[in-house]
């Protein structure tokens, strides 16, 4: 017998349903409004995630509701978490969102006990709170309302434009603990958005939702990141896409290159291959050391930006999550597996 077909038995076992089980799997669910994905509810046993200290961030908890992302851009550094689950960092990272829908209750639980000290909780350093299967399972307001509540500080990042729905919320909550709210918008050229982050709202939607945060009084911080070394890193198209943040109102920018940790590594060479075939030899050569770029090119980029930042007005603004935060949560994120 030829041993070979042995794994496409439909009675073998593939390893994911162990991977979520351990997290509380209470069913799977696929809906007709949600083509091609599949939602894994949970019940989890914490929502609060605690960061090392090691990590320096100017947090030291976050909250994700979800985990994998139908946002599916090649390069988050979130992908290698989906491997604690027996899945692949890949098209299961995109299609196969876990849904912790006890969240709220456990989230509740943890702000109350006496020990708690009110330290400020981070919202989308892991995978993006207002990705579409919010419009589902609606986490974020009982997320958001559980924290204010507590007097807990918190900071939002996200591409997502669901936010909208929760700007009256958020507004309101922002009268009683400090909040920050942050968009990540990097890729301004329509044609390479819809390669690189296929499942996002557009960038002028995002522009859009900038100006809907300051129009609601709040202030609006913008990660342009990550950069992309030879496609988003000129100087024009960096000018271009500064100028569109500024006009939107925003109140500062970070800008960072890209860095390709793990697994998403692969990921995301596998498709410069074969949408930019061109590219695949500078980008061996800018990684040939490791995840991060060389400090020559982070150095460039920074002498870019820097006169940008300033010609549009954008070096203030909120920086709770500071220019290096999302990768050292990338470093140092272990998943919570209950």
């Amino acid at each position: 017998m030829d041993m070979r077909w042995d794994g496409q038995s439909v009675k073998l076992d593939d390893g994911a349903l162990p991977g979520l089980a351990r997290i509380g799997l209470v069913r799977s669910v696929r809906t007709p409004q949600f083509d091609g994905i599949t939602f894994h509810e949970v019940l989890c046993k914490s929502a609060l995630n605690k960061i090392p200290r090691a990590a320096t961030l100017p947090f030291q908890y976050t909250v994700n509701g979800y985990r994998g992302c139908s946002h599916a851009c090649r390069y988050c550094f979130a992908r290698p978490t989906h491997e604690y689950l027996n899945m692949d960092c890949g098209n299961d990272f995109d299609t196969q969102v876990v849904v912790k829908t006890n969240v709220v209750d456990v989230l509740r639980h943890e702000l109350s006990r006496p020990a708690w000290q009110r330290q400020t909780v981070a919202l989308g350093t892991n995978t993006d709170p207002y990705q579409r299967a919010e419009g589902r399972y609606a986490l974020m307001p009982g997320i958001i309302g559980a924290l204010a509540e507590s007097g807990t500080p918190l900071s939002i990042l996200t591409k997502g434009t669901l936010l909208h729905r929760d700007l009256p919320l958020i507004a309101d909550a922002a009268g009683q603990v400090p909040i920050s709210l942050a968009v990540s918008l990097a890729v301004g050229d329509p044609v390479l958005h819809k390669q690189v982050e296929p499942g996002t709202p557009s960038p002028q939607a995002r522009l859009g939702l900038i100006a809907a945060i300051r129009e609601a009084g709040l202030s609006c911080h913008v990660m342009v990141a990550p950069v992309l070394p030879y496609l988003t890193d000129s100087t024009e198209q960096l000018d271009a896409l500064l100028r569109q943040i500024a006009a939107a109102g925003a109140n500062g920018v970070t800008v960072f290159g890209l860095h390709l940790r793990g697994s998403t590594r692969g990921w995301f060479m596998s498709w410069l291959t074969r949408v930019h075939p061109r590219l695949v030899g500078p980008y061996r050569e800018l990684y040939r050391r490791g995840a991060y770029l060389p400090p020559s090119y982070r150095d460039e980029l920074r002498a870019r930006a820097a006169p940008l930042i300033a010609e549009h007005g954008l070096a203030g603004g909120e920086r709770r999550f500071g220019a290096a935060a999302p990768q050292r949560v990338a470093e140092t994120y272990q998943p919570t597996l209950f």
